[in-house]
């Protein structure tokens, strides 16, 4: 027997507007990180494959996060589960701010990265309770002010970590999340549970899948440390094969898999996958080897710059992946998803090689940085809208999200790899890796996206296969 639900009931400008400021608030709590990493490097005397692990733990807690806030939200009401994880993510705010070391500071971070599966949450409950044409526009103003509150944060948490602490620059945006996190729950109404499929959720594949990257990550970040232990080293690697085995078994076999990996072996989904990945990798050495260069200390060849001033520099490839989004639709719709991804990949190819080449003044680095962030913005937006208009309308939502999972994980690899990179280069003795480390990192990044274009030949012009 179906059971019938009343109609969601409609909401006014207050309830979006406590949607909108929620965003703000997550966006400035999700930024504060990468500006003032050479900081949190140095006051808790962190290695850079360290620094690489703290910045990519968000992401990954919230690619694991994501799927499972969709069955729970289809099986409670959005409302109710976006409160509950954005008290998650509040907890972890106030466990970020209070951290006295880093094993407790990436505590925090994870339960920060509940954030990543509530955003969508808040879409879902637009689309609730407003009609088809406002709800659009709804989305499109919360979107909006997610980027927004991003690039506040980016500026403001330098001079919050200098002016005050380290700590306060958590706390505030955390103090707003709660604010925002009360209106939502006062104003908005509760929307009904939709019909549940029938399956529960894949909390074996959650498991084994959080097993698989948590592993990947010691391995990468590790490595390079664990080369004289060579017997370590092997146990994770061993570890790491077997979490990913029993992963791809158990989604192969649930009745409602946390990641479809049989969506793989369609060719636009499984070329999306690849090219995601790849391209990932590249735009995360520019995410973060750019900050850690201009914190070098001007005496040697760096710029000295404090965290106030990184999050400035840091500001014009905000601007430039906000614009990507609507720049690659426009394209995609008026050329096809080829050559969107052609056009992004040698323009990310273009910037990394020019980090590479150049980067003695800020410009260089400024320019190089807006410039990947552009490429990433363009190549993923035309692989998630290829994506989801390749495949049958009731599976949009499982092949996206392989899309935006391959999209964490390449960039954590990246992160990692390049980390590793920077420490490998540190000197014995010495809290600066050599210029020639950057170097590699660059170059290597460049390499990894220039492989993609073998990929790209081998997609149609459009964007159905």
């Amino acid at each position: 027997m179906t059971t019938t639900h009343a109609p969601a009931r409609p909401i006014g400008k207050a309830a979006v507007g406590a949607l909108g400021a929620l965003a703000v608030a997550t966006g400035a709590l999700e930024s504060v990180v990468t500006p003032t990493l050479p900081l949190l490097q140095r006051e808790l005397d962190m290695s850079p494959a360290e620094g690489a692990l703290l910045s990519i733990v968000l992401l990954v807690t919230g690619a694991l996060i994501t799927p499972i806030a969709g069955k729970l939200g289809d099986r409670y009401g959005g409302k109710r589960v976006v409160v509950r994880l954005m008290a998650v993510v509040c907890a972890g705010g106030l466990v970020s701010a209070l951290a006295p070391n880093l094993p407790v500071l990436l505590l925090g971070q994870v339960l920060q990265g509940a954030m990543v599966g509530a955003l969508p949450l808040s879409f879902i409950l637009v689309r609730a309770h407003l009609p088809a044409g406002e709800s659009k526009v709804a989305i499109g103003v919360v979107s909006g002010l997610f980027v927004g509150g991003a690039m506040a944060g980016t500026l403001a948490a330098g001079p919050v970590a200098e002016g005050l602490s380290r700590h306060w620059m958590f706390a505030l945006p955390t103090f707003a999340v709660i604010g925002a996190t009360v209106l939502v729950h006062r104003l908005m109404p509760h929307d009904p549970p939709r019909r549940p499929d029938g399956t529960g959720i894949d909390w074996p594949g959650l498991v084994l899948l959080s097993g698989t990257l948590v592993t990947l990550m010691l391995v990468l970040g590790l490595g390079a440390d664990l080369v004289t232990q060579p017997l370590v080293l092997l146990g994770l690697v061993v570890l790491l094969a077997a979490f990913g085995t029993g992963w791809v078994a158990v989604e192969r076999r649930a009745a409602s898999p946390m990641v479809d990996l049989r969506m793989l072996t369609r060719p636009a989904v499984g070329k999306s996958c690849v090219l995601t990945f790849l391209i990932c990798v590249g735009t995360s050495a520019a995410t973060y080897l750019v900050p850690q260069l201009f914190a070098v200390p001007a005496d040697t060849y760096g710029f000295g710059a404090s965290a106030t001033e990184i999050g400035f520099f840091l500001l014009p490839g905000a601007l430039a992946a906000s614009l990507a989004g609507p720049i690659s639709g426009i394209g995609v719709r008026r050329l096809g998803s080829r050559a969107v991804v052609t056009a992004g990949v040698l323009l990310m190819a273009v910037g990394l090689l020019g980090l590479a080449a150049a980067h003695t003044e800020i410009w260089h680095l400024v320019v190089g940085k807006a410039l990947v962030a552009l490429a990433n913005g363009l190549c993923v937006t035309a692989m998630v809208t290829r994506t989801a208009t390749s495949v049958d309308l009731g599976d949009t939502g499982i092949a996206t999200g392989l899309v935006l999972v391959t999209r964490v994980i390449g960039f954590a690899v990246g992160v990692q790899v390049t980390g590793a990179i920077l420490t490998a280069g540190t000197p014995s003795g010495s809290k600066i890796p050599a210029e020639s480390a950057f170097v590699a990192g660059f170059v290597l990044a460049a390499a990894v996206t220039v492989l993609s274009l073998l990929v790209v030949r081998t997609m149609s012009k459009g964007v159905k296969e």
